[in-house]
């Protein structure tokens, strides 16, 4: 059987050595989820606020066949400008070891690979799920079977609001993914903290989330857990102004034929684009919230 080719950053291995928390990142978001330098900036400052909340930050990407669980600035500034970076999931990810090839995490490869590293507590902006116009494309996100399977808590602004969101909340609650709303009754849309869809369960203190996953842990109950964190209420975007610039992303993804791990990448672009800039400030607010969440349900973790 091969051995896994992981390497932890000495800070990450630093922490595991001490049992002190540990909160995962994803790659892709360095990549694919946002313009360079934004994407450079965002990554260190997500860091540090994960690192003053007490607990240690891990982006995880994979670079040469090697799944590199914290990474250093230089090789964030690396992959921040490098055009020919996979996007790996669930699918791919072993073939990218296997290559030796140079990949961003998805949500789904995050998360397998965090489990691996031991680490239950993830923070990323959204989660992908159910596109809209999929009962023609068939186009759902490999994050929702990954929800299912592996135990590792991903703390979002809900899903994608690109997406089919009741559809998507309709596919969790069949693969058994509890969805709990961080102080919010209402399920947030991403840039927005409202959707229109009720959020199935509620807490309102990151110890009280820390003790429902491990009560899942007793229960042995499998996969993990959604943690919807509304985006904070200076920086968001109501929803019924981001609609028209969804719709409009999305028509002209479709007219161009875009497809498959391109469309989230190319529909946030455009939708940058049409709010001049606004999308991608809310984004990074989202982001910092997501992270300070989930270093504080981290601790309650370890408590």
């Amino acid at each position: 059987m091969a051995s896994l080719p992981i390497k932890f950053s000495a800070e990450v291995q630093a922490a595991r050595d001490a049992s002190q928390p540990i909160v995962a990142l994803e790659s892709t978001i360095i990549t694919h989820g946002m313009p360079y330098p934004e994407n450079v900036s965002t990554a260190l400052e997500v860091e540090d606020i994960i690192r003053t909340e007490g607990a240690c930050p891990a982006t995880i990407a994979i670079l040469d066949g090697v799944i590199e669980v914290g990474l250093t600035r230089e090789q964030i500034e690396h992959l921040a400008q490098r055009d020919d970076i996979l996007k790996l999931s669930r699918a791919d990810l072993a073939y990218a070891l296997v290559a030796g090839k140079s990949g961003s995490t998805t949500v789904a490869a995050t998360m397998i690979c965090a489990a691996q590293a031991g680490i239950e507590t993830f923070a990323t902006g959204g989660v992908g799920g159910v596109h809209r116009g999929a009962e023609e494309s068939f186009d759902i996100s490999a994050d929702l079977q990954e929800l299912a399977k592996t135990p590792v808590m991903v703390v979002s602004a809900g899903v994608k609001a690109l997406l089919d969101i009741p559809k998507t909340l309709e596919l969790l609650e069949t693969l058994g993914v509890p969805v709990v709303g961080f102080g919010t009754d209402e399920f947030p849309a991403f840039w927005s903290r409202e959707s229109g869809e009720a959020c199935p369960m509620r807490l309102d203190e990151p110890e009280q989330i820390a003790a429902l996953y491990k009560m899942r842990a007793t229960l042995g109950l499998e996969g993990g857990m959604m943690v919807a964190n509304p985006v904070p209420a200076e920086s968001e975007i109501p929803r019924n102004e981001m609609e028209s610039d969804i719709i409009e992303a999305i028509d002209e993804a479709n007219r161009r034929n875009v497809s498959g791990k391109d469309v989230t990448p190319f529909v946030l672009s455009r939708i940058k684009e049409l709010t001049n800039g606004e999308s991608l400030v809310t984004n990074i607010a989202l982001v910092k919230n997501n992270a300070k969440l989930a270093a504080r349900i981290a601790n309650g973790l370890k408590a």
